[in-house]
């Protein structure tokens, strides 16, 4: 694994009960486990349990597996288990020979269920799904006992093997533990440990049609494969009882321990897997690895390294209490992490023809450009210089406010790594819009410096029209346009409409057409950008990774 450019990561409670437990005896070698459900790509919320999950593994010598959840044959995907295998090893992490799925484990599973029924601590429910909810009760009253409860060991036995075999339809009953209908915490009101799901499973095929639950199948997942600590999100808190509940009433050959952490917030970002399917499904994006996603996907085809997001979750540490990210945070780690190698290159976003005059008509020079002013071991390249260039748009105003020090009438500035030039007369079109700009140079500032001494107060990156390429930039925004989306109303409804800008006939630097696909570069005073896979040679695209600073607006919408 690439090293971080982030120092080692802080003591938390995590690793300090970890320490505890290795030191007292409890715990001879550290076996954790990251168990997401392929229902979905996995997003940078993950990336914080992944990175605990490993990270605790190998620091204290011990091993961390993959651990698929596929209970659910009716939202899972070969597509999603590939997807997330992917992720784990793009952030720098290997499960070994420790690649498991729940339902490697469901013919124990199923015995498991059996023994609950023979001990008279689960039963067969034929109660409507709907009806059943309604019996639960509420925080303040007590659970309905179901009639189907007080059925016989004999009755209950039969009734499963019936449901194995397939002999009921979807929804016609469940398979439920007997704790307590009473119970202060909702989950153990009688739990749904197994349920009637006739459809095909991408690993067992038709083989079942029950499928157990995942609170069912978590722990004793745990247990077949000896994990230590089972680390989990807070909301799996009110979970942790039946968790218990269940080891201790089943032969299970180890006794794993839960342990909660509080999940990753980040302002401006959804992290529901259901919410990034919605929008996936109703073409809100243009797929799972679309670069406005917080999906690890999307995070890799935008141009963020591994490394950053890592430093990222280190700097954010691992706490019990719930709190939300600023964004900026997950930027200044990006930055931190591209700065010191991205090569250096000039793109115009939004062009400008400015036509020198005093330079020879049809004549090129070349100039040498660094490829990075803070690593002379990058070298340096060869650029193109002519009577006609690019400029920003932005870098030229016909009537500047005072303190705008770039090109306006009368003007000198700098170009990069080029000469002194001074606009001199503004060209429009018929509707008046300045359609080019025709500029003097001074020859004797070949390098941006004058022999006389003079200075000037900007400098201007710019292309050579002689040999500019054309390309496509991509400016991504944040995905929603408030801090909290979906906080009161439909998360749909806070969607940002200026999430993506996408600019045509961007003019690009020859150097940039042998940037491979997922390369990042810095385009000098725009921010960093990579090379996405829509492009080609002769067609490039490129997503803006992120900018130079923080652009995305602080204050809450209301509309």
């Amino acid at each position: 694994m690439p090293a971080d450019t982030s120092t080692e990561p802080g003591r938390d409670f995590i690793r300090d009960i970890i320490q505890s437990d290795l030191e007292s005896g409890r715990t001879e070698t550290v076996v954790t486990r990251f168990p997401p459900e392929p229902n979905g790509y996995l997003h940078i919320g993950h990336a914080k349990s992944i990175c605990l999950n490993f990270g605790v593994g190998q620091e204290f010598a011990g091993r961390t597996h993959l651990r698929f959840d596929d209970t659910n044959p009716t939202k899972e995907e070969q597509e999603y288990i590939d997807a997330i295998q992917a992720d784990v090893r793009w952030l720098g992490f290997d499960w070994g020979v420790h690649l498991h799925f729940a339902s490697d484990y469901f013919e124990q599973l199923y015995d498991w269920a059996v023994h609950l029924i023979r001990n008279g601590d689960a039963y067969v429910d034929d109660t409507p799904a709907e009806e059943m909810r309604g019996m639960r009760g509420s925080l303040t009253e007590a659970g309905t006992i179901s009639p189907s409860r007080n059925r016989s060991v004999d009755q209950n036995l039969a009734l499963f093997a019936d449901m194995r075999a397939g002999k009921f339809p979807n929804g016609a009953c469940v398979l439920r533990a007997k704790i307590d209908m009473a119970s202060g915490n909702m989950n153990l009101r009688d739990p749904v440990l197994y349920r009637i799901m006739h459809a095909h499973h991408p690993r067992t095929g038709d083989a079942w049609c029950i499928y157990p639950t995942y609170d069912y199948a978590h722990g004793q997942s745990d247990a077949i494969e000896g994990i230590t600590h089972s680390i989990c999100t807070l909301e799996f808190e009110d979970h942790k009882p039946l968790y218990d509940w269940l080891l201790d009433h089943l032969p299970v050959p180890s006794r794993p321990r839960q342990y909660e952490f509080a999940r990753l917030n980040i302002g401006y970002t959804v992290m529901s897997k259901r919410i990034l399917n919605r929008m996936v499904r109703e073409g809100v994006v243009a797929g799972w690895d679309d670069p406005r996603m917080p999906t690890l996907a999307g995070l890799r085809r935008r141009g963020v390294p591994a490394v950053a997001v890592r430093n990222f979750i280190s700097r954010i540490g691992v706490a019990r209490a719930n709190s939300v990210v600023d964004l900026a945070l997950l930027d200044f780690s990006i930055r931190e992490t591209l700065n010191p190698t991205a090569p250096r290159r000039m793109a115009v976003l939004r062009p400008l023809k400015v036509v020198i005059e005093n330079y020879p008509e049809g004549e090129t020079e070349t100039l040498e450009a660094v490829n990075h002013p803070d690593a002379p071991d990058m070298g340096t390249r060869q650029i193109t210089f002519g009577r006609e260039i690019w400029v920003e748009r932005d870098d030229f105003m016909e009537v500047p406010p005072k303190k705008f020090y770039r090109l306006s009438p009368g003007k000198e500035v700098r170009l990069r790594y080029g000469y002194f030039i001074t606009c001199r007369e503004i060209v429009k079109d018929a509707d008046g819009v300045v359609i080019a700009l025709r500029c003097t140079y001074d020859p004797a500032t070949k390098g941006g410096n004058a022999p006389d001494g003079r200075k000037v107060q900007a400098t201007l990156h710019w292309v050579a029209a002689a040999d500019a390429m054309d390309a496509e930039i991509r400016l991504y925004n944040t995905l929603f346009a408030r801090p909290d989306p979906g906080a009161d109303r439909d998360v749909m409804d806070d969607l940002n409409p200026a999430s993506v800008e996408v600019l045509r006939g961007c003019k690009l630097e020859t150097a940039l057409d042998t940037a491979p696909v997922g390369a990042v570069v810095q385009f000098e005073r725009q921010g960093y950008f990579t090379a996405d896979p829509d492009g080609s040679a002769r067609a490039p695209v490129f997503n803006r990774t992120v900018g130079l600073r923080d652009s995305y607006a602080k204050p809450a919408v209301t509309g």
